[in-house]
């Protein structure tokens, strides 16, 4: 199956969030999307969990062609240094190529500045954050815990499993009845959402 699938694109640098974005990565590798890290060299990135990760590929390998998706983890770094801007400007490489972005956390400011968010729908940790990137899509701001516009996911730091719940949906991974038990479980613990998922072979 990974073989008619594009890979999905997890972007890694130092202060990454490990906890924000393994439920979406896992269970779209389960679903046949193979998951490739790019940073932006091949040296090894260390994540705020102390997580050592040598990434498959350099940012200047990385053509949107090539990818189903590209997923932007929250990291100390979006918000003390511009260590990271290549980061943003990449998604707006993908979201003009059609091709998704799925932002979480300080990765939603990093977008703020590049001015993707101007005119989508989009969340974050608190709207006051990202005004203090001072970009113009403070009237975009959705109280929600995830928000899916124009090809572009956006949530906040505490809600990974809402953040995945598009990423798969907006992949197709689990749609309809599937997303809904998958949600379930994983933010609800619903066993009901459980026997669902297992009598689709999804669980």
């Amino acid at each position: 199956m990974n073989g008619t699938r594009k890979p999905v694109h997890l972007a890694v640098y130092d202060t990454l969030a490990d906890w924000e974005t393994g439920h979406a990565t896992a269970h779209l590798a389960r679903a046949g999307f193979p998951v490739r890290t790019v940073a932006l060299s091949t040296s090894p990135v260390t994540s705020i969990g102390g997580l050592r990760v040598r990434p498959d590929l350099a940012m200047t390998d990385l053509r949107p062609e090539d990818s189903s998706l590209l997923i932007l983890p929250g990291a100390d770094l979006w918000d003390t240094s511009s260590d990271l801007a290549p980061f943003a400007r990449t998604a707006r490489a993908f979201l003009d190529a059609g091709v998704p972005v799925a932002a979480i956390c300080g990765a939603t400011a990093g977008l703020a500045r590049e001015g993707l968010l101007d005119d989508r729908a989009h969340t974050s940790a608190v709207s006051f954050y990202l005004a203090a990137t001072g970009y113009a899509g403070g009237a975009r701001y959705v109280e929600a815990d995830a928000v899916t516009d124009g090809g572009l996911i956006t949530a906040g730091p505490t809600e990974p499993v809402a953040f995945a719940r598009e990423v798969l949906g907006l992949l197709g991974a689990y749609q309809g009845e599937l997303l809904d038990a998958w949600y379930r479980l994983f933010h609800d613990s619903d066993p009901e959402a459980y026997a669902v998922l297992a009598e689709a072979g999804a669980a």
